[in-house]
């Protein structure tokens, strides 16, 4: 049954087991996390139920690895059918799934090559590889040299290779030493991009909308003259679209806004549809034919059952349908956000459907903010203190977005 917002049956009733369950979790878990008091039990669409009944709706989902919603039907059939049939081969072994999947899934993104892996840490670790082994064997830079251009505010993953070139020192702090080769510059600034370019620049690895950051969208023209500087200075532009790509801004990929077409494509999260961890390399055979066997690889990277589920996210996107409800969904939050500004909301930015809302001290931390909002049916998630990050599924229906966003209304002016 799906539940809308004429009838949300969210508010909170008795919380005995979900109280059980999570502090059981949190006394024998790493404290790396600190998720909101809610245990669920089973999704629909966007919609989550938790152990003891009460229904929330999901703005969240799962940092954009559910942009196509919870159990999606035809995603749970390719994945149930592939399950009783094979689910791992190794890829010391070709499987049937595999040669689909690579070909359109290059397709989409218009690229001749792809290499699967899992993470999007791992698909990020792999475009720094690939970019670092181009610099030395096409570009020509003396071994040991190379390095990658990145931006202030980013986030790529959790790896020590990452978190090394991060300036947010939750990430970074006490984690080193770190692997030296990387300059960073600040988001959105091209003349900064251009006085870092040296004889020894490989890449520029960066978000088209940084979304960890609290969906930081830089200045208009940014990203296609990112695209020409790059191309002029013969350095590869790596566009890390996990979050924002496949269909969250109303674009099958965020870059597509200003017509960029980058040289490495770096995808994950809604690849697997939330179903199972699927992250990509798509790029040219001039970039990704670097790699030789033996010299990268992964042994969960594009085994069958990834393969299976994300062919289905690729021939859905490629029908373009859950891009156009992104954008005209997206209009509809634009417009509720924007009418908050000044109404315990400082400042919105919308991109399709994926939000970033900074809030007014005087209402409450972003945590404090995602606390109220549960307490009303609501799940979303706070960053960097003071912002709290929307990315409903695409899937979601006009009456429940508009629902979840009264809620949201609600609590920011204190009704």
């Amino acid at each position: 049954m799906t539940t809308t917002a004429a009838n949300p049956a969210a508010t909170p009733q008795e919380t005995a087991r979900s109280t059980e369950l999570f502090q059981r979790a949190e006394a024998r878990t790493a404290r790396n996390y600190k998720p909101l008091p809610v245990v669920i039990e089973h999704a629909e669409g966007a919609w989550m139920t938790d152990v003891d009944g009460t229904r929330f709706l999901d703005l969240l989902a799962g940092y954009s690895a559910l942009n196509f919603g919870h159990g999606h039907p035809g995603l749970l059939r390719v994945a149930h059918e592939q399950l009783d049939k094979l689910t791992l081969t190794s890829r010391a072994f070709v499987h049937d799934q595999f040669a689909d999947f690579c070909a359109e899934l290059g397709d989409l993104c218009g690229k001749e090559l792809v290499l699967p892996m899992n993470t999007g840490a791992e698909a990020v670790e792999t475009a720094i590889k690939v970019m670092r082994k181009w610099g030395y064997e096409v570009k020509g830079v003396a071994p040991g040299q190379a390095e990658i251009i990145v931006a202030s505010g980013n986030f790529h993953g959790r790896t020590t290779t990452i978190v090394g070139f991060s300036d947010d020192p939750d990430a970074r702090n006490s984690f080193g030493p770190f692997a030296p080769g990387f300059v960073m510059v600040p988001y959105g600034d091209l003349e900064a991009v251009e006085a870092a370019i040296g004889p020894n620049t490989v890449g520029v690895l960066m978000e088209p909308i940084q979304g960890e950051g609290g969906v930081v969208i830089p200045p208009d023209g940014f990203w296609k003259g990112l695209r020409e500087l790059t191309r002029r200075e013969n350095v590869l532009m790596a566009a890390d679209e996990i979050q924002a790509g496949l269909g969250r801004t109303g674009k099958t990929f965020a870059s597509d806004h200003e017509g960029v077409v980058p040289d490495l494509y770096v995808l994950g999260k809604a690849l697997g549809a939330g179903i199972v961890p699927v992250s990509a390399v798509v790029a040219d055979r001039d970039v990704l034919g670097v790699l030789r066997p033996g010299q990268h690889g992964s042994t969960f990277g594009g085994n069958p059952l990834a393969c299976a589920v994300g062919l289905e996210v690729v021939r859905m996107l490629a029908t373009g349908e859950h891009q156009a409800r992104a954008a005209e969904l997206g209009e509809l939050m634009r417009e509720r956000l924007e009418a908050l500004v000044g109404h315990g909301v400082l400042a919105v930015r919308v991109r399709g459907l994926w939000a970033g809302v900074d809030i007014d001290p005087a209402v409450g931390t972003g945590r404090e903010v995602c606390e109220r909002l549960m307490a009303r049916g609501v799940l979303a998630k706070d960053t960097h203190g003071s912002t709290i990050r929307l990315a409903p599924p695409l899937v979601i229906s006009a009456e429940d977005l508009a629902w979840g966003l009264d809620q949201l209304a609600e609590v920011v002016r204190g009704d």
